[in-house]
């Protein structure tokens, strides 16, 4: 009986369970935090939703009535929803580089990084908050999607493989803007830049055409395009495509971690 009290002081005597505890506590707490923010300030959903919708609503189904893009059997709004879920997300995420120059403004920023908590863990922290927001804004658009008649599955493990995808896709972005931000340093030039490359990334990718239908360096821009594997994770969770899921969460899971490592190195620079 007295083994296993023994055997667990042991296990949380071992310094790397101690820290990779300490870890996820903190990452927790800044996810927390953030869905804490969403309570109070609900509207923020509402506005950030206004732009997903207006895209399948006046474009999605004014293309699918032309059939001016290509699709084959699937229905171009169809085809379309989980390309505005992503590029929801990508929206959110963004401009998260805002909010840390916001905070080492108010001196909160510098608080944070005398404490222990290690970089990874703050940056971590902040990027799975940016996927909750995305996952919120999802919900939005899957909603408007089904009223307009999208023809999507409602099995529970494909929807929480959405949510996984979606937000190791808002986790890269957001650690993207952290690192730009860490870069620019100032909240002016971080949204000219964010502003510069999100239009960019969201069309050199599949979410509003399939990329056979693109010019060969367009191509070549998407598939280096992590939007471009969410897009099509999403696709293949949602409607049915097919596709490489394998490659799919390899690349966001790839791309989130070098993200995560890329901030956490860059995230110094604001306190400077």
């Amino acid at each position: 009986m007295s083994a296993a009290p023994a055997v667990q002081r042991a296990a949380w005597a071992d310094p790397s369970v101690n820290g990779f505890a300490r870890l996820m506590s903190r990452i927790y707490t800044f996810c927390l935090v953030e869905v804490q923010k969403l309570r109070h300030d609900r509207s923020e959903l509402v506005t950030r939703a206004i732009q997903p919708i207006l895209w399948l609503v006046i474009f999605g189904q004014t293309f699918s009535h032309i059939r001016a893009i290509p699709t084959g059997d699937v229905p171009y709004l169809d085809f379309l929803a989980p390309g505005i879920i992503a590029q929801s997300a990508l929206f959110v995420a963004i401009f998260y580089g805002i909010q840390i120059i916001w905070e080492r403004d108010a001196g909160v920023l510098t608080k944070l990084m005398v404490t222990p908590t290690p970089r990874a863990a703050l940056v971590t922290g902040k990027a799975f908050a940016a996927g909750i927001r995305a996952v919120a804004q999802a919900v939005v658009v899957v909603i408007v999607a089904a009223l307009l008649g999208v023809s999507m599955t409602w099995n529970p493990i494909k929807l929480l493989g959405v949510v996984v995808v979606v937000v190791l896709g808002a986790a890269f972005f957001a650690c993207l803007s952290v690192a730009i931000a860490g870069i620019v340093l100032k909240r002016d030039r971080l949204m000219g830049i964010g502003q510069a490359i999100t239009m960019p990334l969201f069309f050199a990718s599949n979410a509003l055409y399939p990329v056979d239908l693109m010019q060969g360096w367009v191509q070549w821009l998407s598939r280096i395009n992590p939007l471009s594997y969410e897009v099509s994770a999403l696709r293949g969770l949602l409607i049915g495509m097919p596709t490489n899921y394998i490659v799919d969460f390899a690349v966001l899971i790839g791309a989130a971690l070098a993200g995560i490592v890329t901030a956490s190195a860059l995230l110094g620079r604001l306190t400077r």
